[in-house]
């Protein structure tokens, strides 16, 4: 999946200011930049929640501008949100189950009672243990803690069986264990996904990430290996907080 010098601007804001960005199978990208850089705002962009001013969105070659956020859901975009976005009221399993039905491709997916749809519930269970979540299938969501209520937002987007998944602070308000688990469920997630990580928390990007793109004022200020981003001067001044 890429984007081609999209742009979104919203009267005088350039919230998104031409960034071309490519994900690809088998590596984490890292979308790291100060708040207000634009980094939510271009993975609207990418799962079909905005639409561009300019430029194009790309998907396996395909143009997929115009595709809403369901359609390209179901050709395989996942995403998750800066705040928890759980049904509290149902069990971990359930709350996967209805992420596994909602990615159906086709409409009959809908059609009959959901307990029966064997296929949601098998893709549930699967994301569930995918997740080291599978002996708390049976817990309600809102008696999970943060870490474990993140980690079921991962499950939920892998129950729809995605190979991108647009990840959105996913870290947000961890501890060091929870952030330990967290890391190694996106390292084991690796091989089979284009990942896109927005995080805050620099040791673990720097650990974690294959590509860094450093984000300031809607455009991209810097793009390349962790040591690269490491060692550009605009980006220790710009967003590290170092001066030369």
């Amino acid at each position: 999946m890429r984007t081609l010098d999209v742009k979104l601007h919203y009267r005088g804001l350039k919230a998104v200011d031409g960034v071309s960005l490519q994900l690809d199978q088998g590596m984490i990208h890292a979308l790291i930049g100060t708040n207000g850089a634009g980094k939510s705002t271009l993975v609207g962009l990418l799962a079909g929640e905005h639409w561009p001013s300019e430029g194009q969105v790309e998907l396996d070659g395909r143009d997929v501008t115009d595709w809403r956020q369901p359609r390209r859901a179901r050709a395989g975009v996942g995403r998750s949100y800066q705040r928890s976005s759980v049904f509290a009221q149902l069990t971990a399993l359930e709350n996967c189950r209805l992420c596994a039905q909602a990615g159906g491709r086709s409409l009959r997916g809908w059609l009959g009672p959901a307990a029966r749809r064997d296929a949601s519930w098998a893709a549930a269970h699967g994301a569930l243990e995918r997740t080291g979540l599978g002996a708390l299938g049976s817990c309600m969501a809102a008696a999970l803690s943060h870490g474990t209520r993140r980690q079921l937002e991962i499950a939920m987007c892998l129950a729809g069986s995605p190979r991108i998944l647009l990840l959105d602070e996913p870290l947000a308000g961890m501890g060091p264990e929870e952030t330990e688990r967290m890391l190694q469920l996106l390292s084991s997630l690796r091989p089979d996904h284009a990942i896109l990580l927005v995080e805050h928390d620099m040791d673990a990007v720097f650990r974690i990430a294959d590509r860094i793109t450093v984000m300031n004022e809607g455009r991209v200020l810097a793009s390349g290996a962790p040591a690269q981003i490491r060692a550009d001067a605009r980006v220790r001044t710009a967003y590290l907080g170092e001066v030369n």
